[in-house]
């Protein structure tokens, strides 16, 4: 009985699947874990293949009759294991070295079609030929064939599907009404997840007769899908105007999720009956969020109109009725005014202005409110406004080389870009809008007719914005006393000169530095 048994193990290579098992189920957890479920099946023809042994043993010492059709079920048995665990060793741990993925079909094929010559081959050998019983069995198959041609249109379907490449588990489809990723190709059907959170099977002889779009695929070119955003002006604003502020407002700080190249854009897409119908369209690098991100696209859009005095249309055959009295009306424009001084209040270069001028200045003040990730204004542009900051946050960056790196924050109550308003210079840093923020601005025009009324105005500006750069030099350098004097004068006259060229004014004998105000810098030029 033994030396049948250890006979049956040597003759069979028995022990060579053994090793082989234990090879590819060590690599198989250390490498692809996810090829585990696949290793279970063949341990199991592995386990029943030494199981059936001693009974082969038995039956070979005994010289019984029954003895070659056991062993040619164990035989069976070995060649299930051995060429499953052939197969999944191939494509599970050598191809992907080689950095190739072969579809699960053509994997389940090729193990199918090793077993089933396999079987042939050691029934011949056994005196069991199978290859009449497969040409004699030519009705049969017809039968056969004819009961199950569903089931054959959507295995032949996921073949053709995953032979060609057309579609590949990860790509994002929209067939009929359903759009989503696909999960994996099977015999029968594929799988696509939603983004409702569900899963819908498709079959495969649907997929393959169907006209099946992939979404963000192009040759050669990156993962991303053109979307639509939709809006409407109406015709009281310049179609350009409304392009320019709507792509200046997108183009101006990244949005998660959108590319960058090809660059959002905003078209003219009809003209109705009372308004200009517009539309934004971008390119979505992350297809599982296009409501988010769609909805982060219309809120740049919203506060770029609003920044840009351009309000959304409203339909032509709609009509507001409002009652209001004259007091309300006149209350609403007090509180509004109050607000705007308000604003003002926290600049120094104004203090010295009496009442009615800074009325003036506080109604040429504009609204321009910010979206967060909204570029405020870029270093280096020549923009000539100052902002004051009435609600939210913004973070100030200073580009060194090709490196930006954030300086300082700005709250309510703060305001910059006082000296390209005086000056003309360019802008000396990038502000971001941290959070959404209300701001009013100041532009050269309001402010010009300050100076025109009394051009020694520009003599206390000129000192104020000295001592607030020369309070940073002297900080940063150590300035004594008489440095940080004499550094002082020479900054305000070369101011002075400035602020008069920028705004034409003629030459006086005002002193910049008859001033008052703190020493200390609160502003960001």
């Amino acid at each position: 009985m033994w030396d049948a048994l250890l006979a049956e193990i040597l003759e069979d290579q028995s022990l060579v699947l053994l090793a082989g098992l234990v090879l590819t189920s060590v690599l198989v957890r250390s490498r692809e874990p996810a090829e585990r479920a696949r290793l279970r099946p063949f341990a199991l023809f592995t386990l029943a293949h030494f199981l059936v042994l001693p009974l082969v043993a038995g039956l070979r010492a005994s010289g019984a009759t029954a003895y070659s059709g056991v062993r040619l079920a164990a035989l069976v048995l070995l060649a299930l294991a051995g060429v499953g665990l052939a197969g999944l060793f191939l494509f599970a741990i050598l191809l992907p070295l080689l950095r190739i993925r072969a579809p699960l079909i053509l994997r389940d094929l090729v193990t199918v079609a090793g077993v089933a010559v396999s079987i042939v081959f050691l029934a011949n050998q056994a005196g069991f030929p199978l290859s009449g019983l497969i040409t004699t069995s030519a009705v049969l198959t017809a039968v056969v064939g004819f009961s199950m041609q569903d089931t054959l249109g959507n295995l032949m379907g996921g073949i053709a599907l995953q032979l060609d490449r057309s579609l590949q588990a990860g790509d994002w489809v929209k067939i009929g009404d359903v759009v989503g990723k696909v999960t994996e190709i099977r015999w029968r059907y594929t799988a696509i997840e939603t983004r409702n959170w569900e899963t819908v099977l498709i079959a495969n002889s649907v997929l393959a007769k169907s006209q099946l779009s992939i979404l963000g695929r192009r040759q050669e070119q990156p993962i991303q899908w053109r979307r639509w955003v939709w809006f409407n002006v109406d015709y009281r604003h310049a179609p350009s105007d409304v392009i320019s502020a709507v792509q200046e407002a997108l183009r101006g700080g990244s949005i998660q999720a959108v590319a960058s190249e090809p660059p959002p854009q905003c078209v003219l897409m009809d003209l109705g009956e009372s308004y200009g119908r517009y539309a934004v369209r971008y390119w979505l690098t992350d297809l599982a969020v296009d409501d988010g991100t769609d909805s982060a696209v219309r809120n740049r859009v919203y506060f770029a109109l609003k920044r840009a005095s351009i309000p959304l249309s409203i339909p032509a055959h709609a009509l507001f009725l409002t009652q209001e009295s004259n007091e309300r009306r006149t209350q609403k424009e007090h509180t509004e005014h109050d607000r705007r001084l308000a604003a003002l209040g926290v600049i120094e270069l104004f203090d010295s202005l009496v009442p009615a001028e800074r009325a003036e200045l506080a109604d040429a003040l504009e609204p321009a409110p910010f979206t967060a990730g909204e570029v405020m204004t870029r270093q280096g542009a020549e923009a000539h406004w100052l902002y004051v900051i009435v609600h939210g946050e913004a973070i100030v960056r200073v580009a060194d080389g090709a490196i930006e790196r954030e300086v300082a924050r700005l709250g309510a109550g703060e305001f910059f870009g006082e000296m390209s308003l005086m000056t003309g210079a360019p802008r000396s840093a990038t502000v971001v809008a941290a959070t959404d923020v209300d701001c009013f601005r100041l532009d050269k025009a309001a402010f010009q007719t300050v100076l025109d009324r009394h051009p020694d105005f520009a003599g206390e500006v000129a000192g104020i914005l000295a001592r607030r750069r020369v309070g940073l030099e002297a900080a940063r350098e150590g300035l004594d006393a008489e440095a940080r004097e004499r550094r002082l004068a020479e900054t305000s006259r070369d101011l002075l000169g400035r602020i008069r060229c920028y705004f034409g004014l003629a030459t006086g004998g005002d002193s910049p530095l008859s001033l008052r105000g703190s020493p200390l810098p609160g502003g960001r030029a």
